[in-house]
């Protein structure tokens, strides 16, 4: 049996190994592999991994040798899920291994926006401004205190609630739009509509999947609801986010500032509007990429294979 990872590189930059998968058989390993040859690549593996590379129908009806599709990552909208189960092709992802580290950039993104550690090392280093300073210390940024605020998230799977719970260590006050009834969410979160935890909330963080339905979901009228001290927090999807609508309501200050891990078009174009947008915090979507996670995503991707080998799959999405 043969065993074809498409995109290794950003999983395993060379701090991580894939001898776990050389148990199953013969394993071929590719850093990245471009669109025209996934084929050529693929073709004679019976089991597919990848991350980013996308798997369309053509390119699925093209693999003849392929039974499993494992899906190097929690979300899945990169493979046709339709076309791979027309063909008999199990796909499998995998999911919450990189809760914590997701959880935690959020904060460290929220942070950066509040607390402004980086700007003021900044100024202290490169301005001097602190040994020229009259006073004991200098304000030049305001800085806000999170207890007491609301902190609204939309998507309250593992992510969410592990988000939330960071958010109470804070003194926070948890809004979430959910499907979810009151009774299903539990104690110490309020139950509120799409429009009333934009109105209400002083951090707004996105922590749902990408549907057909959600695209540009954050646009100009929904953060026109939002208050102008206000932030805004996606380490989702990018595509959740009008980024042109998003970029101009933090040029006119419209919000108070976003941080953003994920963006519309990865890596993006030298016009992307967030590139240049005031008070906008960008990380290169890292949130999932911490060596503990990757690690765990390695040891889980190497469990689904077993799984499916055995005939009980795990993580099964279609």
């Amino acid at each position: 049996m043969k065993i074809v990872v498409l995109d290794a590189y950003a999983i395993n930059p060379g701090d991580l190994s894939w001898d776990g998968l050389k148990e199953f058989g013969e394993v071929e390993i590719f850093d990245r592999t471009p669109a025209d040859k996934v084929i050529e690549r693929a073709s004679d593996a019976e089991i597919v991994l990848t991350n980013k590379v996308p798997l369309d129908k053509d390119t699925i009806n093209s693999l003849t040798s392929c039974r499993y599709i494992g899906v190097l990552a929690t979300g899945f909208n990169l493979i046709d899920l339709d076309a791979a189960k027309e063909k008999g092709i199990m796909v499998c992802n995998i999911p919450s291994y990189s809760t914590t580290s997701v959880a935690q950039n959020t904060f460290a993104l929220l942070l950066a926006l509040t607390n402004h550690a980086e700007d003021y090392d900044r100024r202290i280093r490169t301005e001097d401004r602190w040994t020229k300073c009259k006073d004991f210390c200098y304000l030049d940024y305001p800085l806000m205190e999170l207890a007491g605020k609301v902190f609204g998230i939309v998507g309250y799977g593992h992510i969410g609630q592990e988000v939330a719970q960071i958010a109470r260590a804070f003194g926070m006050l948890i809004y979430v739009a959910s499907s979810r009834s009151q009774e299903e969410l539990g104690e110490g979160v309020k139950k509120v509509t799409i429009d009333e935890l934009f109105a209400e909330s002083d951090v707004v963080s996105l922590h749902c999947p990408l549907t057909a339905e959600n695209v540009g979901m954050v646009n100009e009228e929904m953060l026109s609801k939002m208050k102008p001290t206000a932030y805004l927090l996606n380490t989702a999807r990018g595509a959740l986010i009008d980024e042109q609508a998003l970029a101009d309501a933090l040029n006119n200050g419209r919000i108070a500032g976003a941080g953003l891990d994920v963006l519309s078009t990865e890596p993006p174009k030298v016009d992307n509007p967030m590139l240049k947008a005031r008070n906008c915090i960008l990380t290169p979507h890292i949130s999932w990429a911490s060596f503990e996670a990757r690690r765990r995503l390695i040891a889980i991707a190497i469990e689904n294979i077993r799984a499916y080998l055995a005939g009980s799959p795990t993580n099964r999405v279609n």
